[in-house]
């Protein structure tokens, strides 16, 4: 079993910063990719960030310079430091991480719960 906790949300004017925060317990054999997604009222989800073991990224065109997700192996523990807000990224934050509970298993997909991200005008 595992679980995914995510974090750091809440509501920010527009050029605020906010960090959010998002760790993998229980049965973990390994991690492979962590990343952010995201999900505007009316919307669907949709890629933020993503970032691989060896700790290659990629970005949303709608993010990047602004974003910044980094991961912590030891931890478990994936962040996403999130710089210049605009009000187009309010949305609910979800963390997603790509884990094998047993050595001869395969990898699956968990998600967390979200972090509702409110900015501002």
């Amino acid at each position: 079993q595992v679980q995914l906790v995510d974090s750091g949300g809440g509501l920010v004017q527009a050029g605020g910063s906010l960090r959010l925060s998002c760790a993998a317990s229980g049965i973990i054999f390994s991690i492979n990719a962590m990343g952010w997604y995201r999900q505007a009222p009316g919307k669907q989800r949709e890629l933020v960030a993503t970032i691989t073991t060896g700790g290659n990224t990629n970005y949303a065109d709608s993010v990047k310079g602004r974003f910044t997700i980094s991961r912590d192996n030891a931890k478990n523990t994936v962040y996403l430091q999130m710089n210049t807000l605009k009000p187009e990224d309010t949305a609910v934050y979800y963390c997603n991480a790509e884990v094998r509970t047993t050595l001869a298993g395969l990898p699956i997909h968990y998600w967390g719960k979200g972090t509702l991200v409110t900015v501002s005008s």
